[in-house]
């Protein structure tokens, strides 16, 4: 019987919902431990799970892993998560005094390069970590489908024995990418972002504005220049999408930026 181990993580990281036909949808949610490691809780299916077990970002949560990943997901961070076991401790971290409480987490964990978190991936088998990017060029958006491809669609229509309908879920009819350097950068990176907040705020602009055109500008507004202004201290939670090695941006972090005063 495979030895659980129980531990305390912040939640920092929660991508937008995608369709799986083993649990009609599943999130990616990463974090870091009490003892300072990043953590992948995978799989997730996160709106199927009873309210009190809906934890949010910046939220500390108890919970049971097993000690790798399920689904053949061998990354060197991946666990599988018992949820039933799952407890909610507290309310989100603050923003108040600059992001003090969140800082203090993020603040201790590495921050590195995309080529460094590359060779790390390809060294140790790495798929998490925090880029501090030096230039934030651009955010790009591609026009895709608005409709899921057949084979996800047919998730939705299944109707599984002692299980609840699956819920819609819309898909989101854009790719978001960032265009940055790091400090090692031969030539600019592009990453997509797959943060739940991303498709959220898209949903919520394109039903008031009446417009996925208009609703993707304010996106990028918000995206590249709210979130990457220079009066932040940007950096990328990263990590790859499995079962590939393509690293993702999958959450932002973007507190004020605090000035060192002089002494003198």
């Amino acid at each position: 019987m495979t030895e659980l181990v129980r531990k305390k993580i912040l939640i920092t990281v929660m991508t937008y919902p995608h369709p799986s036909e083993s649990y009609n949808e599943l999130i990616c949610v990463a974090g870091i431990s009490e003892d300072q490691e990043w953590i992948r809780l995978y799989p997730v299916d996160y709106r199927y799970q009873p309210f009190e077990r809906r934890f949010r970002k910046y939220q500390w949560i108890e919970v049971d892993l097993e000690p790798n990943g399920a689904q053949n997901d061998n990354r060197l961070e991946s666990r599988n998560p018992v949820l039933d076991s799952l407890r909610i401790l507290g309310e989100p971290l603050s923003c108040e005094n600059n992001w003090e409480a969140r800082r203090k987490i993020i603040n201790n964990m590495p921050c590195r390069t995309l080529n460094k978190l590359k060779q790390m991936h390809d060294s140790d088998n790495v798929s998490l970590g925090i880029v501090k990017p030096k230039n934030i060029i651009d955010l790009e958006i591609t026009p895709t489908t608005s409709v899921w491809k057949p084979k996800q669609q047919a998730i939705f229509s299944q109707l599984r024995l002692f299980e609840r309908p699956p819920k819609p879920l819309r898909k989101i009819p854009y790719e978001f990418r960032y265009v940055f350097e790091c400090e090692d950068s031969d030539s600019p990176h592009k990453a997509m972002i797959l943060d739940w907040e991303l498709g959220v705020l898209f949903l919520k602009e394109s039903d008031r504005l009446g417009s996925d055109e208009e609703a993707a500008k304010s996106v990028k507004h918000k995206f590249l220049d709210v979130l990457c202004d220079t009066f932040r201290d940007t950096r990328f939670f990263m990590g790859t999408r499995f079962p590939y090695n393509t690293w993702m941006v999958l959450g932002v972090f973007w507190p004020p930026r605090v000035l060192q005063q002089s002494l003198f």
